[in-house]
C-alpha cells in the first residue's frame, strides 16, 4: 500500500496530511506551529505527528510554502546584480541596487538590434561577484530571441560561478520592465529556496521516506524539483493556490468559492471545473509587479492570530499578527500571572502597542541595521514575554510605538496580544490552549470598552465574520464599488447577498463562524472534514499543468515567400514553408510539455494534451496567416489517484 504526503509551511502553522493512493482517503493529519527563523523545525514537528507506519510507504511528497512571499514582503532576499540589455522602459525602480544597462536586445521579430557590450558585462561581474549571491539578466524582446541573455549567462558563469536567472526563462509575456523585476526577485530567492528545499529533502531522508519531492506553484500547479530550485519566484502566493486545490479535493466540489482563514490573513478565491481562476496580470507582491501567473484572490490582514486592540472605545483587529495570549500562557510558565498583574494604561495613550494585553519578546533573528536607540531597547528585550514597562525599566527609556514597530518590521521582536483565537477560547468555540489567559485578556480589554467580556468577544467574532463575508463578496463582485458591498454586509439595508456556488471554509476553528456568515450571506456553506489542514491537501493534489505558446510569423510581411519564423520559449527557428513551421511547432511544443510532465512525475499515460491554433489573416491577405499562435496544454496528476 502506497501513500502520499502533503505539507504546507504557512505563516503561523505548518500542516501535514497523509493520503492513501488507492482511494485518495485521508489516513492522518497533523498541525504544528511554524518555526522562525528555521521553517524546517516546524515541518519536522508536523511530520512527527503522523503515524510512522504509513510514512515508510510514502512515495510522493508535495510542499507549499509562504517562504518566497514572506522573503519578498520583508525585503530579506539575498543581494543580486541585474544586467539590462537594450532599451528597457523604466517604469520604476528594481529590487536591487546593482544595475548595469548596456546596448543590445532584439526587435519584435527576434532580429538583433545591436550587439551587447560583453566587456562591460565582464567588468560588472568581476566588480560585484563577491557582493552578490546571484545575477539576473533581462534583454529587450528576449521572448523572441534569448541569444543575448544566454551569451551573457555563459560569461558570468565562467567569471564567477554564480547562478544566473534569465528573463525569458520565467515568462513569455510582453513587458520588459516586469520581466526584469521578476528575474531579479527570482535571483534573490535562489539561495534561500535552495536551503529550504535541501533541508526538506534531508528531513524526508531522516524519516526514511524514499519519495519524489514536488512543490506547488502560485497558479495551483505542481513543479518538479529542478523547476522548484530554478524558479522559486513561482511559489509566491502558493498558499492561496493550495487552499483552492485542497478545498476542492476535501469538499468534492470542482466549482466553489474558498474562504481560507489563516493565522495571519483571510484569503478568498475560486476554482471552476477543477481549475483555479488566475489573475489577468502577474502577481503583485511587496509592491513589485511581476510576470508570475497567480490565482486571483481577495485578501485581508485579518486572521485568527491578528492583534485585537482597543482605542477610543473602538475595537480594532490587525493588521499585524501576534502570539495569542492562550498560546503564550501554554508555552511560557509565569506568563499568566504577569498578564493578571498588567496595569491598564490611561485611555488617552492607548494605541496598537500600548495595551494592557500587549507583550514583547525576541524572535530569534540576528539583529541587523539598528540605530543606537533601537539597539538599546532591543538589548533590554528578553527571550520571554515582557511588558513595555519592564522593557523601559531595563533600557532607561520608554520605547515609542514607532520604535517598537520598527523592531517588529525588522523581524527582531515578536509581539504577544489578544486575538480572535482568544475570543473563541472565551466563548468556548475553540479551547486548544489556556482558556484562563484568554479570559483575563478579554476582561481587561472589555473594561476599557465599558462592556462585558462575552459581549466584547462576540463583537470580535462578528467583526471577523463580516470581514470574511466582505472579502467573499468583493471577490465575486470584482467590479462593484466596495463601499456599497460593505454597507450591505454590515446590515445597513434590508437585503443580503445570495451566492450561487458552494462556499468552502478552510482553517482551524472556521466552524465557529458558520452561523455568523449564514446570517450575513445566503449560501451553501461547506466545512469539509480535515478543513484545518486544507492547504496541505492542496499541496498534494495540485495538478501538473504546462502551457506552451508558440508564435509563427513570416520573416518579411512584404514578401512572405522568404520563409517563416517560429518563436518558442527556447528560442527562434526559421523554416522555408509555413506547413513545416506548423509541424515543428506542434511536435516541439508537445515534446516540451511531456518533458516537463516527466519532471513532475506524471506518466505519459496520465497526461491529457490539447492543442489550439489561432490565426490572423488581414482582409485581402492571400498568403499563409500573418500570425499563427499555437498553444499546447498538458494536464495530469503526479499520481493516478482513484477519486
Amino acid at each position: 500500500m502506497h501513500y502520499s504526503l502533503g505539507i504546507d509551511a504557512g505563516g503561523t502553522y505548518t500542516d501535514a496530511i497523509l493520503v492513501r493512493d488507492s482511494d485518495a482517503s485521508v489516513v492522518g493529519s497533523s498541525k504544528s506551529l511554524t518555526t522562525y527563523p528555521d521553517l524546517v523545525a516546524g515541518i519536522r514537528n508536523a511530520i512527527d505527528g503522523l503515524d510512522p507506519v504509513y510514512l515508510k510507504n510514502v512515495t510522493l511528497v508535495s510542499v507549499s510554502t509562504t517562504l518566497a512571499t514572506n522573503t519578498v514582503l520583508e525585503g530579506t532576499g539575498s543581494p543580486v546584480a541585474l544586467i539590462l540589455v537594450g532599451e528597457h522602459p523604466m517604469k520604476g525602480e528594481f529590487p536591487t541596487k546593482h544595475v548595469l544597462s548596456i546596448p543590445g536586445g532584439h526587435s519584435y521579430n527576434g532580429e538583433e538590434i545591436e550587439k551587447p557590450d560583453i566587456d562591460a558585462v565582464r567588468k560588472f561581474a568581476l566588480k560585484f561577484k563577491d557582493d552578490v549571491a546571484a545575477f539576473a539578466v533581462s534583454s529587450f524582446f528576449s521572448i523572441r530571441n534569448p541569444e543575448h541573455e544566454l551569451a551573457i549567462t555563459r560569461v558570468i558563469h565562467e567569471l564567477t560561478g554564480l547562478p544566473v536567472v534569465c528573463g525569458h526563462e520565467l515568462s513569455q509575456d510582453l513587458g520588459a520592465y516586469e520581466r526584469a523585476v521578476t528575474a531579479s526577485l527570482n535571483a534573490q530567492l535562489l539561495p534561500i529556496s535552495h536551503k529550504f528545499i535541501l533541508s526538506v529533502m534531508d528531513e524526508i531522508k531522516r524519516k526514511d521516506i524514499d519519495a519524489r519531492l514536488l512543490m506547488l506553484k502560485c497558479d495551483g500547479t505542481v513543479v518538479g524539483l529542478k523547476d522548484a530550485l530554478d524558479k522559486p519566484v513561482e511559489s509566491i502566493f502558493s498558499g492561496p493556490a493550495a487552499s483552492l486545490v485542497g478545498a476542492s479535493f476535501l469538499s468534492g466540489k470542482n466549482t466553489c468559492a474558498v474562504v481560507d482563514v489563516g493565522g495571519t490573513s483571510t484569503d478568498v478565491s475560486a476554482i471552476t471545473d477543477g481549475v483555479p481562476e488566475l489573475s489577468d496580470t502577474g502577481a503583485v507582491v511587496g509592491g513589485w509587479n511581476t510576470k508570475v501567473r497567480a490565482t486571483r484572490m481577495e485578501t485581508s490582514a485579518m486572521g485568527g492570530d491578528s492583534h485585537v486592540w482597543t482605542s477610543s472605545k473602538e475595537i480594532h483587529i490587525g493588521p499585524r499578527r501576534v502570539i495569542p495570549l492562550c498560546l503564550a500562557s501554554s508555552k511560557y510558565p509565569g506568563f499568566l500571572e504577569k498578564l493578571k498583574k498588567s496595569v491598564a494604561p490611561l485611555r488617552s495613550v492607548l494605541d496598537r502597542n500600548i495595551q494592557p494585553t500587549k507583550f514583547f519578546m525576541r524572535s530569534g533573528f540576528e539583529p541587523m541595521g539598528l540605530d543606537e536607540s533601537e539597539a538599546e531597547v532591543f538589548k533590554a528585550i528578553g527571550d520571554e514575554p515582557m511588558s513595555l514597562n519592564e522593557i523601559a525599566s531595563l533600557s532607561k527609556r520608554y520605547p515609542s510605538t514607532v520604535m517598537i514597530d520598527s523592531l517588529i518590521q525588522k523581524r527582531l521582536v515578536q509581539a504577544i496580544g489578544f486575538t480572535p483565537t482568544d475570543a473563541l477560547h472565551v466563548l468556548g468555540d475553540y479551547t486548544f490552549w489556556d482558556v484562563e489567559a484568554s479570559k483575563v485578556g478579554a476582561a481587561k480589554l472589555s473594561n476599557l470598552n465599558k462592556m462585558g467580556a462575552f459581549e466584547f468577544c462576540n463583537n470580535v467574532k462578528d467583526i471577523v465574520a463580516r470581514n470574511m463575508a466582505f472579502n467573499l463578496m468583493s471577490y465575486i463582485l470584482n467590479d462593484v464599488d466596495k463601499s456599497g458591498i460593505k454597507k450591505i454586509v454590515d446590515g445597513q439595508f434590508n437585503a443580503r447577498f445570495k451566492v450561487d456556488i458552494p462556499v468552502v471554509l478552510l482553517g482551524g476553528p472556521v466552524s465557529a463562524y458558520r452561523k455568523n456568515i449564514e446570517n450575513i450571506i445566503d449560501a451553501q456553506i461547506i466545512i469539509p472534514e480535515h478543513a484545518e489542514v486544507g492547504n496541505a491537501a492542496g499541496a498534494l493534489f495540485g495538478k501538473g499543468i504546462k502551457r506552451i505558446e508558440i508564435i509563427i510569423r513570416p520573416i518579411s510581411v512584404a514578401d512572405p515567400e522568404q520563409g517563416y519564423l517560429v518563436f518558442s520559449p527556447v528560442g527562434r527557428s526559421d523554416f522555408e514553408k509555413y506547413r513545416e513551421a506548423v509541424d515543428y511547432a506542434n511536435e516541439h511544443g508537445k515534446s516540451m510539455v511531456l518533458d516537463y510532465m516527466g519532471e513532475c512525475g506524471v506518466s505519459k499515460d496520465n497526461i491529457d494534451i490539447k492543442m489550439t491554433t489561432k490565426t490572423f489573416l488581414p482582409e485581402g491577405w492571400k498568403h499563409a496567416p500573418l500570425e499563427t499562435t499555437i498553444t499546447i496544454s498538458g494536464v495530469g496528476y503526479p499520481k493516478k489517484f482513484v477519486l
